[in-house]
């Protein structure tokens, strides 16, 4: 009886609200509270969109910021509960659920699956309404920011983001859709820290590469979510790729100095590039909104005539309109350029 009686006094305190219908993106009828004033994210991708919204509606977070992030986040965020996530490392538990008493969870529906579909019932049986959004390609980030706004009654923020999205999609797009596929740019995304996994073309972890312009140099398939497919160096080698992005800081340092890796073309014409990554990473994972920033930085990267791009002062703009903070011109440069050995500016090649 003590373990029902929490559950209980949640369903009966859920259910004591006005509510209102509201179709999710997975076309599902939901009843939630007409006024929402806590939320929960089942995945870090829905709790930043949720945060980039109004972070003051956030009644937790599903793992911690860094020290070294927590300068480009608003205050707020101190004070949440790490809670977990559905399907991450660490599992959101049903007491932590019911002491936290959020109005609505919002999930990710990847592949709407049936584990999904169950769980978001057994949600529901404790008074928990769930609702899911589509954040499989970045370009489905504006409408989801839209059915945010909506379900949150954020509307007018909602759409400035979601309208900032749709600019940078298409203003990209407009500046490589005319590049002859001999013309593309190379590129091969190294993850792990001797830098020998990656995402093949398909895959949602490295779309920035075709929206950008350039050619996945790995064309192999997405066999499983979490993605990093293995590869030797021999493959690499023979993909040659003209231009490299890296995830961990460890590679890129190594990269410049390790034999077989100079052989590669990417390497000895210094077009190797450490992917920014505070207070989140623009490429990849998680994958979130920063990818609207990482896809312009990617672009002008790639192709600098065609696409003009201030990297200061965009990356200034950015942060205050979806972070709500404004770095100082020397943050915006560790953000730029983390590291004292970094490749040269766009366009510049080493003979």
């Amino acid at each position: 009886m003590k373990t029902l009686l929490p559950i209980l006094l949640f369903v009966l305190f859920a259910t004591d609200t006005h509510a209102r219908p509201i179709t999710d993106m997975a076309g599902r009828r939901v009843e939630v509270p007409d006024r929402i004033e806590r939320v929960l994210g089942s995945v870090s991708p829905v709790t930043w969109m949720i945060y980039a919204i109004d972070p003051t509606l956030l009644a937790g977070l599903n793992s911690a910021p860094s020290e070294a992030d927590l300068p480009f986040l608003r205050t707020e965020l101190k004070s949440l509960p790490a809670v977990g996530s559905f399907g991450g490392v660490r599992e959101i538990g049903r007491e932590t659920l019911l002491a936290l008493q959020p109005d609505v969870m919002v999930f990710w529906g990847w592949g709407q699956t049936a584990a999904l579909d169950r769980l978001a019932e057994q949600l529901t049986g404790w008074g928990i309404p769930v609702v899911f959004v589509t954040l499989d390609r970045l370009e489905q980030y504006p409408a989801a920011l839209r059915f945010l706004g909506d379900l949150l009654n954020r509307r007018e923020r909602a759409e400035q983001l979601a309208a900032y999205g749709e600019r940078a999609l298409a203003k990209v797009r407009a500046a490589t859709e005319g590049i002859p596929e001999g013309g593309r740019v190379r590129v091969y995304y190294a993850e792990d820290p001797d830098g020998l996994a990656t995402e093949p073309q398909n895959s949602f972890h490295a779309e920035l590469i075709p929206l950008a312009g350039g050619i996945n140099v790995h064309r192999g398939d997405l066999r499983r979510h979490a993605g990093r497919q293995k590869l030797n160096m021999e493959q690499v080698l023979l993909y040659d790729p003209q231009v490299m992005l890296v995830q961990e800081p460890s590679f890129f340092q190594s990269v410049f100095v390790d034999g077989p890796w100079r052989q590669i073309e990417a390497v000895r014409r210094q077009r190797v590039w450490l992917i920014p990554d505070r207070p989140l990473n623009w490429f990849d994972r998680p994958p979130s909104f920063m990818r609207f920033l990482g896809l312009r930085w990617l672009a002008h990267r790639l192709y600098p005539d065609r696409y003009p791009f201030d990297e200061e002062a965009e990356t200034k703009g950015f942060y205050q309109l979806f972070l709500g903070v404004e770095p100082s011109d020397e943050q915006i440069e560790r953000i730029l350029h983390p590291l004292p050995t970094k490749p040269n500016r766009p366009g510049h090649v080493d003979e």
